[in-house]
């Protein structure tokens, strides 16, 4: 049940307000204060706003006539007494996580008249969830309702509310039909004036990100829309006739409490899916990362969680989100660019990347001066530059300060392209600054999960702030254009609502096997996805199990599937202790389950094996599941072994029939005894077809970097 379920029922103590408190996250009494007329605790985000103190351990407190707040942040001894106390799950201490920040629809190859987008109804009676900066929709096409829009599902229990800056009434209708802020945890670390003066006390977006990632994931269709004519078309989201919920979580950066407290609403909301492109910049204990509770306890409820991979790429282990449950997504080009090329004085061309709006320079060369350098490495970040400007990569860089410091009077221009389209160069590419794997937290769960456009994307934007977001650009648009694994993950999203709709038997977990085992993972000109960083083919730990394929996946013909008694077998074999499960599960207790099985025999649709020296074989086993048309389907693997290993599989055939719709096999990676292997990691994939479905699981193998050096 949700928090505030749990709060009504549990008991009270006479002559007092809910003086005991239910065994919630980060919830509980407090030390009384004179005057007081007694104690309550209410979940985060429920608190009466004139009635409460904050604090960052979101602790609560009810004074006689709630006139004066106060503001008494606890001590670490505070904090221990409170982590004892039987009614208290866990003391978390809030920490701010971070914001992960048309042509998209044909390049995932959504037709109106073909494939998942009609089989599914466009979703029509799905709601996704999205939690972010709130959203933006004063005359933005993307959150106006078609008329031929049904009433929203009767299973969805949300709704908007009203502030003064925020018109419930007018503002949402049959497509936003949920819209709501979080902001205790902010304000306990920022201080709620110092929220209130920058930001909307409100669901109402004055960031941008928000209403971008929202319209991206369920958008309706936009005609005429561009960025001053940079990818012009028509704008529409991954799933147009879903519905969207927004929960406010962030305020320049987002309190994991508030983030928690959004989960906890949208699960009693009743939204399908959840969209989160936020995250902490390193991937935290599962009990200590509050993205990753609330996201099990949605998951556990039926509810598909995407999550952005992270954009700190492309560093080795940099991926975040990295829990099994979620759906985590990395970033990748589509066949559109918007190049400005630098043309230097002795005739070198180098190619960046601009959307200036302004007048363009002309063929007259300018003289050319070094104002310093701004980060790009491998992948030139496209931006609304106000003047013309070019962002070039950091190995263009070096050659134009090469040409400056030998030339007497260097000159160059920009010549602006504006939109292009095209095979060259091939598409997608994973991009430079998506988080890689693997995952120094779980080495066995292979991350992320798959790829998906994040780059240059065209969606809503809010009218409270510039695209460029500076101070002194007075510019504001309908749309902007924003790359990050914020952008890829809510089109993924989207993707999950169209597969909840068209296979509403299917769990999380069987929908994130569907995207992952159909994922493709070669580009357009036939060669493995390039990666931007280094020019050369990518790896798992880039692009996961591939690019999403949105139509073959409504079609997989197995999957691996897994629920939360899976989930929790997976935590314990981590070796959590009850007081460290009981934010997930109050009940479990692992010492019962300890042996059953490893963290990598969870049933997921990749493989990750650790060589170390006493580990030269290494065997994993799985379920799949038939969901093919063919009850007596039999599938057969096709085996791509990773350098310096053997790989076995038993049974050497899995056969279905109308009685036995699940097989289990098991997976051996042993050492080679010849052949030297000069990489910490090494690559392949198992496959298994039935003639007509292909579904294929990435193999990622780490070597130990002793062996490897010795080799």
């Amino acid at each position: 049940p949700s928090l505030a379920r749990q709060m009504r029922r549990w008991p009270r103590r006479r002559g007092s307000r809910r003086t005991a408190c239910p065994p919630t996250l980060c919830t509980s009494r407090r030390r009384m204060r004179p005057g007081c007329r007694g104690a309550a605790c209410w979940p985060p985000g429920h608190t009466p706003p004139s009635c409460a103190t904050t604090s960052p351990w979101r602790c609560r407190a009810r004074r006689r006539g709630c006139s004066t707040p106060t503001r008494t942040p606890p001590r670490a001894s505070r904090a221990s007494r409170l982590a004892s106390s039987g009614s208290v799950l866990a003391v978390v201490p809030d920490a701010m996580q971070e914001l992960h920040t048309t042509l998209t629809p044909s390049f995932l190859r959504l037709s109106e008249s073909s494939g998942l987008l009609p089989a599914s109804n466009d979703a029509v009676d799905v709601v996704i969830g999205v939690i972010d900066t709130g959203v933006y929709p004063l005359g933005r096409a993307s959150f106006a309702a078609d008329p031929s829009l049904p009433p929203p599902p009767r299973t969805f229990r949300g709704g908007c509310v009203s502030t003064p800056e925020f018109n419930a009434s007018a503002y949402c209708n049959g497509k936003l039909v949920g819209a709501k802020f979080f902001r205790k945890g902010h304000e306990a670390a920022r201080g709620r004036r110092a929220v209130g003066e920058t930001v909307s006390m409100s669901p109402l977006d004055t960031e941008g990100h928000g209403t971008h990632i929202a319209s991206t994931a369920a958008g309706s269709a936009g005609p005429d829309a561009s960025f001053y004519g940079y990818g012009e078309g028509r704008a529409v989201g991954a799933a147009p006739g879903a519905r969207i919920a927004v929960y406010k979580a962030c305020w320049q950066g987002c309190a994991s409490s508030d983030v928690l407290a959004a989960f906890d609403e949208a699960i009693a909301d009743g939204v399908d899916v959840i969209s989160a492109s936020l995250g902490t910049r390193k991937a935290r204990k599962f009990y200590k990362d509050t993205t990753a509770v609330g996201a099990f306890h949605a998951v556990s409820k039926g509810i598909v969680v995407s999550a952005s991979a992270g954009n700190s790429g492309p560093v080795e282990s940099t991926v975040v989100n990295v829990a099994p449950w979620f759906l985590t997504v990395g970033a990748s080009t589509i066949n559109r660019q918007f190049p400005a090329v630098v043309v230097l004085g002795n005739g070198e061309t180098f190619t960046g990347t601009s959307l200036y709006t302004g007048k363009p320079l002309g063929a007259t060369k300018l003289p050319l001066v070094y104002g310093g350098n701004e980060a790009q490495g491998g992948q030139a970040r496209t931006s609304a530059h106000i003047l013309p400007a070019s962002a070039v990569t950091f190995a263009a860089a070096e050659k134009i300060k090469k040409y400056l410091s030998t030339q007497a009077y260097p000159v160059a221009t920009i010549v602006f392209h504006g939109t292009v389209v095209g095979r060259s160069p091939p598409s997608p590419r994973m991009a430079s600054f998506s988080s890689r794997g693997p995952s120094r937290l779980v080495p066995e769960i292979l991350k992320p999960d798959v790829t998906a456009p994040g780059v240059d994307i065209l969606a809503a934007w809010t009218g409270a702030v510039s695209p460029s977001l500076l101070d002194g650009d007075m510019r504001r648009v309908q749309y902007n254009i924003m790359s990050g694994t914020s952008i890829s993950c809510p089109l993924v999203s989207g993707i999950a609502a169209l597969l909840r709709q068209a296979r509403p038997k299917w769990s999380p977990a069987a929908i994130k096997s569907a995207l992952m085992t159909t994922a493709y993972n070669v580009d357009s000109a036939g060669a493995v996805v390039e990666d931007m960083s280094t020019g050369k083919a990518s790896t798992p730990f880039a692009r996961g199990a591939g690019h999403v394929d949105p139509n073959r996946a409504a079609d997989p013909g197995l999957v691996y599937d897994a629920g939360t008694e899976d989930y929790i077998t997976f935590l314990c074999a981590l070796g959590y202790t009850t007081e460290q499960m009981a934010v997930f599960s109050a009940a479990t207790n692992c010492s019962t389950r300890l042996g059953t099985a490893a963290a990598g025999d969870l049933n997921y649709p990749a493989f990750s094996a650790l060589f170390g020296p006493d580990k030269r074989a290494i065997t994993q086993r799985r379920v799949v599941k038939n969901v093919g048309s063919n009850a007596r389907a039999t599938y057969r693997p096709k085996i791509t072994s990773p350098a310096g290993v053997h790989v076995t599989v038993k049974p050497r055939r899995l056969q279905f029939s109308a009685t036995q719709g699940t097989q289990e096999y098991a997976i051996t990676f042993a050492q080679r005894t010849f052949g030297n292997v000069t990489e910490k990691h090494t690559f392949g994939s198992i496959e298994w077809s039935d003639g007509k479905h292909s579904v294929t699981s990435p193999i990622a193998i780490t070597w130990p970097t002793s062996q490897v050096a010795e080799m």
